[in-house]
């Protein structure tokens, strides 16, 4: 039985959905239905039952369906290993979001240590040839799974450094007003730098040996403009009081964890993955997920749940297979989108299917029984 699983999930007033509800037995999921009937909506609504905003990285206000503007709920049962939890997660029209675990008020972050959730969207095609600020967030989102600790340092690190840049940008110049906070963003910041050091040892050891159809990646935490950039406490706190002048003129913080960018290698061809072809990158990209849920399944004691949107969509019919049978192997509860039953055919009744549709300008949800 899998160990990390969702028993039932029920959405009110969240997107397109007025009223769903699905019963789940652990299983991977198969949501299947036209483009825009709400198969993704159903996805973020999980991604919501871990800390953050999310996998669309949404405003609790715009997650509310429209016109009703009445605030929205997510909640569902959720296995996590020996025990079973009642979560709920909503916003009142205004209000910021809210959680509640087995009946109590509990902050986002709690989350994070009951549930180990990843994603991986359409969006996120283009990471290897984008910008760093979505690898860093790819690289947080598969350490928060790691230790989810990461989260409150992640939150300690850039509240401080809000601060700092705020007198930077007040043209404030006496030391006195920058120590206090560079001291917690070098402690925030070192744990930042550990953490994701770890998460990167624990993916290269899930990849080593792996019996896997996807080609193996290996990872780099690249400094932006030196290789001697700061790492530790000690340096990270040196660099901050040494960069105030230049940090001044730019009116933001120029150095530290919040700088740091991924780099990813194609490790059979030695080509960095921005410079392979497309089906290589989203490889790439399934590669990695599937190595987190394999050092997640020997650290935590289960694979996460993983949010896979249209991941069948560019896959040959021999590589979803493969996908599928590795997905099965983890025993993970992948839940996975696509336009018909038929790119799930491989998967056969190790699946439950679901099929998402549009009525009267809400999205229903009915299962099917598909041999």
């Amino acid at each position: 039985m899998t160990a990390l699983a969702l028993r039932e999930l029920t959405l009110s007033h969240f997107r397109s959905h007025k009223i769903g509800r699905l019963v789940l037995d652990g299983r991977p999921v198969a949501l299947f239905g036209p483009n825009g009937a709400g198969k993704t909506n159903i996805l973020e609504a999980i991604s919501l039952l871990s800390p953050g905003r999310g996998l669309r990285r949404a405003a609790a206000d715009d997650l509310s369906r429209k016109p009703d503007a009445l605030g929205w709920k997510v909640s569902g049962r959720l296995q996590s290993l020996h025990q079973l939890h009642e979560v709920e997660t909503w916003a009142e029209p205004g209000g910021s979001r809210q959680v509640r675990i087995d009946g109590k008020a509990a902050a986002q972050l709690a989350l994070g240590r009951i549930a180990r959730i990843l994603w991986l969207v359409p969006a996120m095609d283009r990471l290897w040839i984008e910008g760093a600020e979505g690898r860093r967030r790819f690289l947080d989102r598969m350490t928060l799974s790691i230790e989810p600790g990461h989260a409150e340092s992640v939150l300690t690190y850039e509240k401080a450094m809000r601060e700092r840049n705020r007198l930077l940008k007040d043209q404030v110049r006496e030391p006195a007003w920058y120590g206090a906070l560079e001291q917690q963003m070098a402690r925030s910041g070192a744990d930042i730098q550990r953490n994701r050091a770890l998460t990167l040892t624990r993916l290269a050891a899930a990849q080593d040996g792996a019996e896997t159809a996807f080609p193996t990646a290996t990872l780099t935490i690249l400094p932006p403009e030196a290789e001697n950039a700061p790492n530790g406490e000690a340096e990270l706190a040196q660099a901050f009081a040494d960069g105030r002048t230049q940090d001044l003129y730019a009116g933001r913080t120029l150095t530290g964890p919040h700088r740091a960018d991924l780099g990813a290698i194609y490790a059979a061809k030695g080509v960095e993955a921005k410079q392979c072809s497309t089906g290589e990158q989203k490889a790439l990209l399934i590669s990695l997920i599937l190595a987190n849920a394999r050092a997640l399944a020997q650290d935590f004691g289960a694979p996460p749940l993983l949010l896979l949107d249209e991941v069948a969509a560019h896959l040959d019919a021999t590589r979803r297979a493969a996908l599928y049978d590795e997905l099965c192997a983890l025993n993970a509860q992948a839940w996975m989108t696509g336009t018909g039953a038929e790119l799930f055919s491989e998967l056969g009744d190790r699946a439950q299917f679901f099929e998402v549709s549009e009525e009267d300008g809400a999205s229903t949800i009915i299962e099917r029984f598909i041999s």
